[in-house]
């Protein structure tokens, strides 16, 4: 294996990667934090052919980048995922795993080093594939129902400001009532509807369930992480709304207007 990236410093490859379906070109990052107790493990695990899951790239907290995965190659990264109605985000995607214990062993604030190597490196992914800045997401997102990574503490407007992934500054905080669990009607499916123009995979059933919830919070955590309880109050909704204006999509504008 060669590096893919310049900003490659090591490489360590992982037998934990197949084809992309039909030839998939990669069209997203995927960024993940990994959630074990320190880096040398979750280096091992992602290496170990027992654990069946990979990503493209490791960043340490001190900033070095590791390759696991040739870019070519689909790495093992997302899971059950879906996003923008794409099924198979393994195939779509490159993952990178960012090193942070995660809420499960110390959830910490991501070193400024840290965030500087992968701002570098997602900017020549970003680059070299082509890569919208709507398409740069978190695990949560695309498996809102099975996790939090990289979570509510990741600097997402850093990022931004670099030229990294999509965002506005969140509506403020108000009144926190808003829709939640058990409400139902053309105003949940209103929201429904909102989140799936953006990506996120929810059905407009106009049920307010459980898996709608769960999008609500990612979409918090991703977005407005001043408060993260799942309930769509008037600030996680206009947040969404200015987000969706800023889509380079009029499928967006249209379904605002």
């Amino acid at each position: 294996m060669t590096p893919d990236s310049l900003f490659v410093l090591d490489l360590m490859p992982s037998p934990n990667h197949g084809e992309r379906r039909d030839g998939r070109a990669p069209d997203m990052i995927v960024l993940h934090y990994t959630g074990m107790p320190d880096a040398a493990s979750a280096l091992s695990w992602l290496c170990d052919p027992g654990s069946e899951v990979s990503a493209h790239y490791f960043v340490d907290e001190d900033g070095r980048i590791t390759q696991l995965v040739p870019e070519a190659r689909r790495a093992w990264h997302a899971g059950k995922a879906a996003w923008g109605g794409e099924a198979d985000v393994n195939s779509a995607s490159i993952g990178i795993e960012i090193v942070n214990p995660g809420h499960e062993f110390g959830y910490r604030a991501f070193p400024d080093e840290q965030i500087e190597a992968v701002i570098g490196l997602c900017l020549d992914i970003i680059l070299r594939h082509g890569i919208a800045p709507h398409r740069v997401l978190g695990h949560s997102d695309v498996a809102p129902l099975r996790k939090t990574d990289p979570g509510e503490l990741f600097p997402w407007v850093v990022l931004a400001d670099a030229g990294v992934g999509h965002y506005v500054p969140p509506q403020p905080l108000g009144d926190p009532a808003g829709l939640a669990l058990g409400a139902e009607g053309p105003a949940v499916r209103a929201l429904q509807a909102l989140l799936s123009v953006y990506g996120y995979d929810v059905a407009a059933s106009g049920a307010f369930d459980e898996a709608t919830e769960a999008v609500v919070r990612a979409f918090q955590r991703h977005f407005r992480p001043a408060r993260i309880d799942g309930v769509a109050d008037a600030s996680t909704v206009r947040t969404l709304k200015r987000l969706i204006d800023a889509l380079p999509d009029v499928a967006g504008e249209m379904l605002l207007a």
